[in-house]
């Protein structure tokens, strides 16, 4: 069977995104009750990771110990790539993908993790680029689907993103047109959403019976579900300096009590990714307040992880017949049993 990568949510049909809720959900709700399933017994993970990380990295790896698999961290100077090393992604794709049975990155540049899915013959799943940050996306969409307002369904919803079109940015807009709900930014017209990804992303609003707003008019906060925020510093190298975010974005873009108030709905709830920059984009009062699904929604990375793991595991995985594995128990045991051991003595082997 044809591998799958899960790098960018839009690969994925509005059908396969909504089996993996389900599946998270379903995997989250047998754990809570004392029953870790061994989805993943003897797999192995190899997380490539070129930026820190705190919620994706940990979410991976306890993903898979649960469900009985193994994560391998390959940080930056400790295999041989990128800078300092001696071989290149291409070839660490053939590798990594002979020696694990998946492999996560998290990159500088999104060509990256598209170059690294195209030469592993493994499944690889995109941990964030600068372009995207799908895991985040399903571990949203997941808290999303948990706290549905009472007789809405995803169809119905409005999420509203303040400020900056970050690379999550995009990847909620892309699942919220998936998905058939209503996406806005509010946002200012420097920072708003690229034309190409915008026109990208209606389209498949389109298909799906959602819609796209992109505003810098506070009008456009009002009957959201959900809003969602980000950091405004920017990006690896496109970082900028406090001053100058601030000047571009504060106040009128800083997620407060006042702001919310202005969906008009009392019953609104707060998204944000973390980490997050209190007093700057967010407002205390917010992010600790009782609107606050940011605790929900880093919890939910793993629920995220677990599930797109054995998505793309699953067709993979032989499960071998009893028949088998008697065969091959008893081969072993045959080899290992006539194995020619000789200690060093009875070799007269010298060091």
């Amino acid at each position: 069977m044809k591998k799958r990568d899960y790098i960018d949510t839009f690969t994925f049909s509005q059908n396969e995104m909504q089996f993996m809720v389900d599946l998270g959900i379903k995997i989250k709700e047998s754990i809570r009750n004392g029953y870790y399933p061994q989805l993943l017994k003897n797999r192995n993970l190899g997380m490539i990771f070129e930026q820190t990380s705190t919620r994706t990295r940990n979410s991976a790896e306890a993903a898979m110990s649960e469900l009985g698999g193994h994560a391998l961290y390959l940080a930056p100077g400790q295999i041989q790539l990128g800078e300092g090393g001696h071989e290149s992604l291409n070839d660490t794709g053939h590798v990594l993908g002979e020696l694990l049975d998946i492999i996560g990155a998290r990159v500088n540049r999104h060509e990256e993790v598209e170059n690294l899915a195209k030469f592993s013959k493994v499944p690889v799943v995109n941990f964030m680029s600068d372009e995207s940050h799908p895991t985040q996306a399903l571990g949203d969409l997941i808290t999303i689907e948990e706290n549905l307002p009472k007789g809405k369904n995803l169809m119905d919803v409005k999420l509203v993103f303040v400020g900056d079109a970050t690379q999550v940015a995009i990847s909620t807009m892309f699942f919220c047109a998936q998905m058939g709900m209503e996406f806005a930014q509010f946002g200012p017209k420097t920072n708003q959403m690229p034309k190409d990804v915008l026109e990208h992303a209606k389209r498949i609003a389109q298909e799906n019976g959602g819609s796209i707003e992109i505003s810098d008019d506070e009008e456009v906060l009002k009957d959201a579900d959900f809003i969602y925020t980000d950091v405004w510093y920017g990006l690896y190298d496109k970082e900028l300096q406090r001053e100058k975010y601030m000047k571009i974005f504060y106040p009128k873009y800083q997620v407060n009590d006042q702001l919310l108030e202005k969906t008009g709905n009392k019953n609104v709830k707060f998204l944000h990714c973390l980490p997050a920059s209190r007093g700057e984009e967010v407002s205390d009062s917010v992010l600790d307040g009782e609107h606050s699904l940011a605790w929900d929604q880093a919890g939910n990375r793993k629920t995220a992880m677990r599930a797109i793991f054995v998505y793309l595991l699953n067709p993979r995985i032989k499960m071998a017949s009893d028949a088998l594995k008697n065969k091959y128990k008893g081969e072993l045991e045959e080899m290992l049993v006539n194995e020619p051991y000789r200690d060093n003595d009875d070799l007269s082997i010298k060091y």
